[in-house]
């Protein structure tokens, strides 16, 4: 059986300035809704990407904002990533070279953190 994380909840105070944030990144809007009076859900995904975040109001999401700090995403070329960040106005951190892979990480506006990944080469 296949288990296959798909959603990922991050918490957020202003569901515009972070919708804003994410597009500017890169992230698709895969939905952005009403149902009813005081719930909106947001659902936004990363290129490439299997796994989509949600944020909105009105949801049931045990965190503050910016208390997400878990967020590892896995990208070909780390250099390129962060080149593309600074190119959309983000601010990063230089590329860290470890044994395991070369990371580069960022904030949203709430302070949620997220961190890049490249994974070493094989062999």
């Amino acid at each position: 059986m296949d288990w296959k994380i798909e959603l990922i909840f991050v918490p957020v105070a202003d569901v515009d300035r972070a919708k804003e944030f994410y597009e500017r990144v890169g992230f698709h809007t895969d939905h952005d809704q009403v149902p009813y009076e005081g719930l909106r859900f947001v659902q936004m995904t990363p290129p490439g990407s299997a796994c989509s975040i949600a944020f909105g109001d009105g949801l049931e999401i045990d965190l503050e904002p910016g208390r997400q700090n878990t967020i590892q995403v896995v990208v070909p070329d780390a250099d390129a990533a962060l080149a593309h960040l600074r190119s959309v106005g983000v601010e990063a951190s230089d590329v860290d070279d470890l044994s395991w892979g070369r990371f580069v990480t960022f904030d949203d506006p709430d302070g949620n953190s997220w961190t890049l990944q490249q994974l070493p080469a094989a062999g």
